[in-house]
């Protein structure tokens, strides 16, 4: 099952809660406990769609294009989460360092996953954005990036999808059959294998960059 299944079927159990509360007259602090239970988001990452669609309480908020890994260097496929938020990251990769701006490869926000050397950033190639092009990372454009980052906290769950499936279809549209070249490295969820040499930029960010939330 799912984290997006599980989400939906723990929102309509606590959705019960809050009615029944509601119907007993149990006290207003309980009714907040139970409500505050509803609100669950999860990412959710179409690898062969080239989409991600922001989820909460079980209901799409909304779909954004991205640019994944490109065939030499795919993104990873399994359920994440992020664990480290940073604004204008600092790049810092084989010596060469970036300031924040135009230039920077990794845009204005860094939202770094529970697998080591990937997340969901920017980019100072916004052409890239809707290709297989990255070295892994899910490529936001800038107003994109920077609307999701407002809504989403550490510990939000990611699900990055390589093939479609009964759910891919559902929230991206189309059919569950799975594309005939699939850009995507087959990696366990809970596996945290390392990121590709290519693809070190990632793992320094979180090294070099100052002001952390």
């Amino acid at each position: 099952m799912t984290a997006l299944k599980q989400m939906r079927m723990a929102a309509t159990a606590a959705m019960g809660m809050v009615l029944v509360a509601q119907a007993v007259g149990q006290t207003a602090a309980k009714q907040q406990s139970a409500t505050a239970m509803i609100h669950k988001r999860v990412i959710v990452v179409s690898l062969e769609d080239r989409e991600l669609a922001l989820v909460e309480d079980g209901q799409v908020k909304k779909i954004y294009m991205v640019a994944v890994g490109k065939l030499s260097t795919p993104s990873p496929v399994g359920t994440f989460t992020i664990e480290r938020r940073v604004v204008n990251p600092t790049y810092s990769h084989d010596g060469r360092v970036v300031a924040p701006g135009p230039n920077n490869p990794v845009g204005t926000r860094w939202m770094g996953l529970s697998i080591r050397g990937y997340g969901i950033h920017g980019t100072n190639v916004p052409s890239s954005i809707g290709k297989a092009a990255s070295h892994g990372c899910i490529r936001m454009g800038k107003v994109d990036l920077e609307e999701l980052y407002a809504q989403v906290q550490v510990g939000d769950t990611v699900e990055l999808i390589g093939q479609r499936d009964e759910e891919t279809a559902e929230l991206f549209g189309g059919a569950a059959q799975p594309a005939a070249n699939t850009q995507v490295a087959k990696t366990a969820a809970p596996a945290q294998p390392a990121a590709p040499a290519a693809h070190a930029t990632a793992a320094a960010i979180a090294a070099a960059v100052a002001g952390a939330l």
